[in-house]
């Protein structure tokens, strides 16, 4: 019986998702003509329609659902082969490829579990010093590197620093996980959702985005959600108690409970040597001496070079997933623009509001529409799939358009409120004693935060005009 649940369930997920699909068709088969549409865009409604059960049910993997939109969009003529996979080749898609190897060299050589440790050590027995430290590191951390490897990598320190300490470790994954978020927004590299704008950006002629000009929005938010997270308040809305000292947990301790110590150790030069190629990757994309792309895949190539990873551990450290999703959204987009389905669901919205729209009533229905349906789906997904449909509507308003994108950005990063949102979440919440309501209670005042901060800062830094 425990196996018939789940595949009743995906079953009456797949007719629910079919018949979806064949309503829209049906209803686009009857509206075309209204709508003055071509084959070609309603045959790109119709993609994305499904690209959105398939990303909401997850029926099959979703770099198997992302890869569907290119060969489809080829084969029914919507796209040329050299448009549709095009993105494979995308200067954003080789820094992320790139930065997956960089960032499993810092994680091999044990650099990232020692940074930790230091932390906890450091803290001595204080519980607001030792939760406020593990999420500065994870924040810098991931704001570089893989948010789900950083939270991996720091777990396992985490329930050890808390079984040996007495510090709640409810709290303390709580942190570990929402902080991975947090510095997620800081660079390009961060988040997919920040790639995401930035290639609709370039993709549609317009001015991309710096690879550090995120952390505009990215550090504040950061700084803000680490001052929520070490507050009363969120640790009433988790119900944790009031702990005023803890028992230190000593360096024999953090090396006996850590997952890392247990594998081989690597030495003091590997890991200076892993410190070194990373920060040399980002402070030449940094600067735009050469594109991220070739920076990015330089460094990977250095890690195998000189040793810090195998050829085969730095294949196996790319998130093909990721690749994939990014790559197939981003066919989809392009897709949306030519056939011109995105103008005309920008002029729809517009309509609707009256033929005007307010900036900030415009950011906000972006804001919480994509923050709402990244609590449920993948946030590359999310931002894949409103980012073109919000450039247009900024186009059509005559508004910058990286006013908008970024807000489509920063919400799809706010997957605070539910334990599936993101994988950091879905790992902390089996080991860390939560209900699904601790996650919706204490995310929902870093969810609104992000949103008041997005509403003073970007209009400030990106003029809307």
């Amino acid at each position: 019986m425990s196996e018939g649940r789940p595949r009743t369930g995906r079953i009456r997920q797949a007719v629910a998702g079919i018949a979806v699909v064949a309503a829209a068709g049906l209803l686009l088969w009857l509206g075309g003509d209204a709508l003055a549409l071509t084959r070609e865009a309603m045959i790109a409604l119709l993609v994305l329609v499904g690209a959105c059960v398939l990303f909401f049910t997850e029926l099959i993997p979703l770099g198997i659902s992302a890869l569907l939109i290119p060969v489809v969009l080829c084969l029914t003529g919507v796209l040329t082969e050299a448009e549709a996979f095009a993105s494979l080749c995308d200067d954003t898609i080789l820094m992320f490829a790139g930065m997956f190897v960089v960032g499993q060299a810092m994680f091999a050589t044990g650099v990232a579990h020692r940074v930790g440790s230091w932390i906890a050590q450091w803290a001595g027995g204080r519980p607001l010093i030792l939760i406020l430290g593990m999420g500065m590191v994870t924040v810098v951390l991931s704001s570089v590197l893989s948010n789900t490897g950083t939270v991996a990598v720091l777990l396992p320190i985490c329930l050890g620093v808390a079984e040996s300490s007495g510090v709640s470790k409810k709290w303390l994954l709580f942190t570990l996980a929402n902080a991975s978020g947090l510095g997620g927004m800081i660079t390009m590299a961060g988040t997919p959702p920040n790639a995401t704008v930035h290639s609709v950006l370039v993709q549609a002629g317009e001015t991309g985005f710096g690879f550090v000009e995120f952390a505009w929005i990215g550090i504040p938010v950061s700084l803000v959600g680490l001052l929520f997270l070490i507050s009363p308040m969120c640790r009433k809305l988790l119900q944790v108690p009031f702990q005023a000292a803890l028992t230190p947990t000593s360096g024999e301790e953090l090396s006996r409970i850590s997952m890392a110590s247990r594998e081989q150790e690597h030495s003091a030069g590997q890991q200076l040597l892993s410190v070194a190629v990373l920060i040399g990757v980002v402070v030449i994309m940094a600067t735009g001496w050469i594109p991220l792309g070739l920076a990015a895949v330089a460094g990977a190539l250095l890690c195998v070079i000189v040793g810090l990873l195998s050829a085969k551990e730095a294949v196996e450290a790319i998130d093909w997933s990721t690749i994939f999703l990014f790559a197939g959204t981003l066919a989809l987009a392009e897709a949306l623009e030519i056939t011109g389905v995105g103008h005309l669901i920008a002029e729809l919205v517009v309509a609707l509001c009256g033929g005007e729209i307010n900036y900030y009533l415009l950011i906000t229905v972006l804001f919480l529409f994509c923050g709402l349906i990244t609590q449920f789906m993948s946030n590359t997904a999310a931002c894949a799939l409103l980012a073109p449909i919000g450039l247009q509507i900024a186009q059509g308003l005559g508004v910058a358009p990286k006013s908008v994108l970024i807000v489509v950005a920063a919400a799809a990063c706010s997957s605070y409120l539910t334990p599936m949102a993101t994988p950091p979440n879905t790992l902390v919440f089996g080991c860390g004693g939560f209900r699904f309501q601790d996650f919706l209670k204490a995310g929902m005042p870093l969810f609104l935060l992000t949103y008041l901060l997005c509403i003073l800062i970007v209009p400030a830094v990106w003029p809307i005009r």
